[in-house]
Formats: C-alpha cells, sequence, structure tokens
C-alpha cells in the first residue's frame, strides 16, 4: 500500500469534494428571516461531518482546500451581509415596539420641551396660521430636572391673551386666540384655543373638548375647515387637571359609590360651565371626544338649556356592563389635612358648593330623577348583593387600576425612558401622517403626559376595569334634552368667586303652591349626534342603543304634547360611521369629519 499511495494522491486532488458543498444545518447558526439569506447563506456549506475523519492529505493538496475553503468563506454574498450588519445592527425585539432609540429618548428627556412650545409646533400646521398664538403660561410645573425657559414663577391670571391674525386668508379674515381662563378656587384655569371671524356677529359658538388624557392641539387638522362657517366663533378647550390647563390635587370628599362617580363628574363639568359664564356664552354647541363626548353628556343633563346641539365622537361609557356596574371603587385619594380645613368656598374641585348641599337637600325631599345618580350617603350598597362574579381580567390591569395608577405615571416614572414608551403608542396612532407632523404630534403628547398627574386619577372613578361606565349612559342618555329649566343668576363676587343664584323657576320647594310647580318649563328636545369610525375599537352598538332611548323618549313626549309643543320639539338622534377612520376619527379622517361637523353646524343656525 506504501508504493500505491504518490500513485492516488493526484486522484484524490482531482476528485470533486461533494461532502463539503452538501448543505447541513448548523446549531450555531440562526438564519435571517428574509428568504435570500435562507437560500444562499455559505456558512451552512462549509462544515464537515464529524463522523468522518478527514483524508491524508500533502501539503499541497492541503494549501488547494484552504484556498477554496477560503474563497467560499469570503464570497460575495458573506461579506456583503458582514457590512450591512456592521452599518444596521441587529435591532432587539423592543425595538419594534418603541422606535424612538435610548439616545433620542433620552435627549428628549433631558431637553424637555416645554409644552407651550410642543403645543405650539403642533398648532404651526394649521392653514393660513402662520404664527400660533400659543400663551406660555400654564400655571403647572413640569416634572423635570431641568430649568423650564417658560416662567412658573409669575401668576398665569396676568398672562395677556396671545393674538394673530391670518394672512393670505381666503376664508378669513380670522383671529386666532390662545389664553388661559381662570376660574374661582386655587389653581383653577382652562387652557382655551379659539377662532374668531372678524367684522361678523356672532351668532353661534362651537365647543371642542378632548379625550383622556389628550389635547385640544390633536384637532389641529379641524379648526381651519371648521372656522369657515360664517357666523360661528370656535373654542378649543383642554379639561381642568389635562393638557394645559391647570393641575390642581384631584380629591374626593363622598363616600360611597354614586356620590364619588357624580363628584368624580362634577370635577370636570362644572369647570365647563364655569367657564361658558366667564365668556357670557348663552347657548353653544358641543362636541366631545370619548371621555370628553361622556363629560359631554353629564353637562347636558346637570345644565339643561345650554346646548344647541351634542355631538359625541367615539363616545366612551356608553354600553352598560353588570361586571362594571359592580365593580369595587378604588379607594378615595389621600386627603391633606389643610385641603380639609379651607372653606367650601374656596374648594379646589368646583365652584357650586353652596347650590350641591341645596341640590342634596331638595333631592332628598323631591321624588327621585331617573337621568340623575341619586344624592345618597348609605354605607351600604344594597346591588352588592347581587353582584356578579368578576370579570376575568389580568391579575396585573385589575391591581392597577384599583390602585388608581394611571398609564401616564409610567412615563413619568421611567425617567429618560418615557419619551421612547410613548413612541411605542404615537408611532402606531400617527403613523398615517406626514413625518413632520408625527413627530411634532410625538414631543405634543410626551410634553402631556409627563406633566404633574391631576384629571387621569378620575378615570378609576368612572370607568371600571375594562372600560367600561360604573355609571353607564345608556341609562341616562333618554333625559337628554328632556330635563326641567332652572332660571339661575350668575355674578362674581368681590373676591372673584362665581357665585349662582336660584331664580324664579327654580324647583319647588315644601309649600310652593301646585299650580306653580305645574308650570315647570322643561327642554324642548336635544339633537343628538353620535360618530364612530368605520374600524373604531368603541362599540358602535351602543350609539345605537343610545339612539333608540332617545327616539324613545322623544316619542313619548310628543303623544302628549300640544300643537305648539310639537312645533318646538327639537328632540333627535342619529349614527354617523366616518369611513376610513378608527377611534381618533376627527385625525384619520379629518376631510369626511370636518364635512359631517359643517353639515350639523348649518343645522342649527337653520333651526335657530
Amino acid at each position: 500500500m506504501r508504493r500505491t499511495l504518490p500513485s492516488a494522491l493526484p486522484l484524490l486532488e482531482a476528485a470533486p469534494r461533494v461532502r463539503h458543498l452538501s448543505p447541513r444545518p448548523s446549531p450555531r447558526f440562526q438564519p435571517s428571516s428574509t428568504p435570500a439569506a435562507l437560500a444562499t447563506d455559505p456558512e451552512d456549506l462549509l462544515i464537515a461531518p464529524s463522523s468522518h475523519r478527514p483524508p491524508v492529505m500533502s501539503s499541497a493538496a492541503a494549501e488547494s482546500d484552504s484556498e477554496l475553503q477560503a474563497r467560499a468563506q469570503r464570497s460575495p454574498l458573506a461579506s456583503q451581509r458582514e457590512r450591512e450588519e456592521s452599518q444596521n445592527p441587529r435591532k432587539s425585539r423592543f425595538d419594534g415596539l418603541f422606535p424612538l432609540s435610548y439616545k433620542q429618548g433620552f435627549s428628549q428627556w433631558w431637553t424637555a420641551l416645554p409644552a407651550a412650545q410642543a403645543e405650539h409646533r403642533v398648532l404651526s400646521f394649521i392653514p393660513y396660521l402662520q404664527q400660533p398664538p400659543t400663551h406660555t403660561k400654564t400655571g403647572s410645573e413640569p416634572a423635570t430636572r431641568n430649568a423650564s425657559t417658560v416662567s412658573i414663577n409669575q401668576d398665569a391670571r396676568s398672562e395677556q391673551v396671545a393674538t394673530t391674525n391670518s394672512i393670505t386668508d381666503p376664508y378669513g379674515p380670522r383671529k386666532w386666540h390662545s389664553r388661559l381662563v381662570t376660574l374661582s378656587g386655587k389653581n383653577r384655569a382652562l387652557n382655551e384655543f379659539s377662532v374668531e371671524r372678524t367684522g361678523e356677529t356672532v351668532e353661534n359658538n362651537l365647543v371642542v373638548l378632548h379625550g383622556y388624557g389628550a389635547g385640544l392641539g390633536f384637532f389641529y387638522k379641524n379648526f381651519e375647515a371648521l372656522s369657515r362657517a360664517e357666523g360661528w366663533q370656535l373654542y378649543a378647550l383642554d379639561m381642568l387637571g389635562m393638557g394645559r390647563s391647570s393641575r390642581p390635587p384631584f380629591k374626593l370628599r363622598s363616600k360611597t359609590r354614586e356620590a364619588q362617580i357624580t363628584e368624580a363628574e362634577d370635577w370636570f363639568i362644572d369647570s365647563l360651565e364655569e367657564w361658558r359664564v366667564k365668556r357670557k356664552i348663552d347657548k353653544f354647541t358641543l362636541i366631545g371626544h370619548s371621555m370628553g363626548g361622556y363629560m359631554a353628556v353629564c353637562y347636558a343633563l346637570k345644565y339643561p338649556g345650554r346646548l344647541n346641539k351634542l355631538i359625541l365622537a367615539s363616545p366612551v361609557g356608553i354600553p352598560e356592563d353588570p361586571y362594571a356596574t359592580h365593580a369595587a371603587m378604588p379607594p378615595p385619594p389621600e386627603q391633606d389635612g389643610a385641603a380639609d380645613s379651607t372653606p367650601s368656598t374656596g374648594d379646589n374641585n368646583n365652584f357650586l358648593n353652596a347650590r350641591k348641599k341645596a341640590e342634596k337637600e331638595a333631592q332628598l325631599k323631591q321624588k327621585a330623577n331617573p337621568n340623575r345618580l341619586p344624592a345618597k350617603d348609605d354605607a351600604s350598597d344594597s346591588d352588592n348583593s347581587t353582584a356578579p362574579p368578576p370579570r376575568p381580567l389580568p391579575k396585573w390591569l385589575t391591581y392597577l387600576w384599583d390602585a388608581n395608577i394611571s398609564p401616564f405615571s409610567f412615563v413619568r416614572w421611567a425617567g429618560p425612558l418615557g419619551p421612547r414608551l410613548v413612541s411605542g403608542w404615537t408611532s402606531r396612532r400617527f403613523s398615517h401622517l406626514p413625518p413632520e407632523e408625527a413627530l411634532a404630534l410625538h414631543d405634543y403628547s410626551y410634553s402631556l403626559f409627563r406633566l404633574r398627574g391631576s384629571g387621569e386619577y378620575a378615570l378609576a372613578y368612572i370607568l371600571a376595569p375594562g372600560a367600561f361606565a360604573r355609571s353607564p349612559l345608556i341609562r341616562r342618555i333618554g333625559g337628554l334634552g328632556r330635563q326641567p329649566l332652572e332660571s339661575r343668576t350668575h355674578e362674581v363676587n368681590a373676591a372673584g368667586i362665581l357665585e349662582q343664584h336660584p331664580g324664579a323657576s327654580s324647583p319647588a320647594s315644601p309649600g310652593t303652591d301646585a299650580s306653580m310647580s305645574a308650570k315647570q318649563q322643561y327642554e324642548p328636545g336635544l339633537p343628538v349626534v353620535l360618530m364612530y369610525g368605520e374600524n373604531d375599537w368603541m362599540d358602535v352598538k351602543g350609539g345605537y342603543a343610545a339612539k333608540k332611548k332617545i327616539d324613545a323618549e322623544t316619542q313619548r313626549n310628543l303623544s302628549k304634547a300640544s300643537p305648539e309643543e310639537k312645533e318646538r320639539d327639537r328632540g333627535s338622534a342619529k349614527v354617523v360611521i366616518v369611513k376610513d377612520a378608527g377611534h381618533h376619527l376627527y385625525l384619520d379622517n379629518p376631510q369626511d369629519f370636518n364635512d359631517i361637523i359643517l353639515q350639523e353646524m348649518e343645522d342649527v343656525k337653520r333651526r335657530s
């Protein structure tokens, strides 16, 4: 054999090395998800079977084999992939959920862009508005370690109104205002953005309310179109404790379930009513989105006769869920001794303390109103005995909800990671917008989410885990436009506190003549429009159920009404579906949304 080995070497060198080129999976290699990499990756072709010993070769053969392997290892595909991996390092699975990088997030957190500047950038995308008149005072210190460029030491009440005129405006002239409307009590003010058509008499007013945790800047694609209507003045408000409005501590003094729900609702709607009085607005058309829609219904029920039309854009809280109506309430927010010792006239929550006491006494003496929550202070709830078993929700969700830990708490706790967490929502919510607008909305969202918590803590008292209302609107929505009208006088006293005095048509007191109480005036109905997106996660069935309730109540009233009352009745309801839109229908399809609202505004003008 030794004699024949040299003669066999040339044959061995010339033999094809098939086993080196046959594909075999490797446990040390994770294939790429791209088909091209799976089909052409050369590393899988260079692993020899471990069960075979390599053949005995000469030095020349070894050099030839090493050259072949080297050429294969340095193939164009492998080298190209190495360059791509060096230029684009492999991303973790969280990068897809939170697109903002750690470096970008830290930079945004460190810069701490004030909410006023972020709102200014968003409003700068409004057509024909070159310089948005965003005021710089909010009365709310941002939660950041950096010194803000906005002074918070001065009293925001002394801030001048910021005003801008549209230049080369084909639908103008229009004047744009931004101001902070101060209310009674400590640290209570609403951020207001308005559009006025100069040279025209204001015949109607349109007020827009945002949803939970949002701000008026989200409606930047609607302001210009909706302000084209002649004779209309447009207002957009940040609800108390949200957006750039002031953020007083959210405190509840009630102990029972029903009283806590009512107090949480009043925390928002009383500030809206006080704003209306400050603006000297008699009646207006109200648009409320999501939680703003919920509060709009509560406002219409508590303050009858103030609205010409109610437009609910994807409102929350209409359907009834047996688990939500019986779910345990979270513990009341902690109260400090100083707050408890302050007089009732200085209450931070609302400006109608005296009226609330009088209403409670009147309700206890009169027949219960099915459209309002009962004003009872019983220590126990009889419904708890028949409560259904709890809904199978994740325990962590129920725990956080009952502990009243809001989503924005995580943003504040996250510190430098906060902007990256917010990008997980903004990158999906605003993905259909131009990059520049999407970035401005991301900055605007983070600038609001990081502010001190306030009105956000009301959510746990209004909605149960699962986002169903603890006091569903479907139980109360039939009373829209059918409430007794009360003549009341408002005035601001010397201390700057708004007072409300009952008029001649207040609820009958004991001893009032029956003939006088029989003359009680009621609302002649209220037009209600319920709008949903085609891909809305809000259940549109709740809207149709609400329409059915309102129509039934309208028919019941018309059946016993006089011809004059039938002619005067304005009660109606309809459901409108906006195509190519989700929950934020005003932003997903602003063109159709604006067209629908303009039609409803024209209807209000025609009815008046």
